[in-house]
């Protein structure tokens, strides 16, 4: 009688061969991993539309290129022109500071002789020379700074138009045959159907609260921030309501990073209605936006706690860029939706057993 071996050697080689297949198969793919992240994002935001559509016309190609043209005109061209109005005004600041460095310095240590004689911070007894020095060290970090990174981009032009292009080309397919990647990719897995499902709700439940909640609060903020600051006469305006855009997706901070400042430095600078105006209006207006529109938004929908968003978005925009602040949330709400599913697997498991 022939004993059965326990473990088959061509069901390890089989394993083996697809583990490897399939990490070649994701290093393959990593170059794109951005591109191929934003157009099934955008995908999945605008298929209610495509589905609308192709009810509608029952021809899939026109659905989705009447969805993907929706896309363009609602989303990408107008992020494209933000970006451009960017990039212009970093160009222009990188050259002021750099056509103008001394004149930049005087302007400092005159704010810092403001300061310093300041009836309340003249008893501190600040060394004028020691914070010039160094006010001035941040200056050439800031002129570097910029300087590399407008670097970078031009350096880079081309990969970000193929990552563009793979993220285009890879939107329209995901429009019209987006649902038959995902059952397709289910009946392979194998996990009961519903796990599949859960992953895929939280991934667009996620995604979908950390754009909205990004585009309309954050679109809003920085639109009122950059007019109270024209108003005000706080030179470039734009770049500032765009900074607000941005560091409006950190939780609890928001866009309080540039405001705040801002207004506190007015102050000091002896512009006192200037710089009262900006910390009320802040205060008033542009942080009761985040108070009032943020449970309209969010809702329930992201159920994790106010420090673990915090933590997650801030460390996503640190290992993914730009990205990362839909990223970081994202990887960690599926984090929780496994330890979650273990859980359930464990339990059904006690329950048969």
């Amino acid at each position: 009688m022939k004993i059965k071996s326990p473990v088959n050697i061509q069901v390890i080689l089989f394993f083996a061969l697809l583990i490897i297949i399939t990490v070649l198969f994701g290093y393959i793919l990593k170059p794109f991993f951005l591109a191929i992240f934003w157009a099934a994002l955008l995908a999945s935001i605008f298929s209610p539309l495509y589905q609308l559509l192709n009810k509608k016309f029952r021809r899939p190609n026109l659905g989705a290129t009447i969805t993907f043209i929706s896309i363009l005109i609602i989303f990408i061209l107008p992020a494209g022109f933000i970006i451009s109005l960017l990039i212009n005004e970093s160009l222009d600041i990188y050259q002021a500071l750099n056509s103008g460095g001394s004149q930049w310095i005087e302007k400092i240590k005159t704010a810092i002789n403001s300061v310093s004689h300041n009836p309340i911070l003249a008893r501190l007894n600040l060394d004028e020379d020691f914070l010039v020095a160094k006010s001035a060290d941040v200056f050439k970090g800031i002129t570097n700074y910029i300087f590399e990174n407008l670097s970078a981009l031009t350096q880079n032009t081309i990969l970000f138009l193929v990552q563009f292009a793979v993220m285009l080309y890879t939107l329209f397919y995901f429009l019209r045959d987006g649902k038959n990647f995902i059952e397709s990719i289910s009946n392979h897995l194998p996990l009961d159907k519903r796990h599949p499902e859960m992953f895929i709700n939280q991934f667009l439940t996620t995604a979908r609260a950390t754009l909205k909640f990004t585009l309309v609060i954050g679109g809003i903020q920085g639109i009122l921030g950059g007019i109270v600051f024209y108003i005000a006469g706080v030179e470039r305006a734009l770049i500032w309501g765009l900074l607000m855009v941005a560091f409006s997706i950190v939780p609890a901070i928001g866009c309080a990073i540039i405001w705040a400042p801002a207004g506190i430095i007015m102050l000091f600078m002896g512009h006192i209605w200037q710089g009262i105006m900006i910390l009320i209006f802040g205060l008033v207006v542009i942080t009761t936006v985040d108070n009032l529109l943020r449970p309209i938004l969010l809702g329930k929908d992201i159920q994790m706690h106010s420090l673990l968003i915090f933590l997650s978005t801030l460390g996503g925009i640190g290992l993914f860029g730009f990205s990362g602040f839909v990223l970081g949330p994202l990887i960690t709400s599926f984090f929780l939706a496994s330890w979650d599913l273990f859980l359930d697997l464990h339990q059904h498991e006690q329950e048969k057993g």
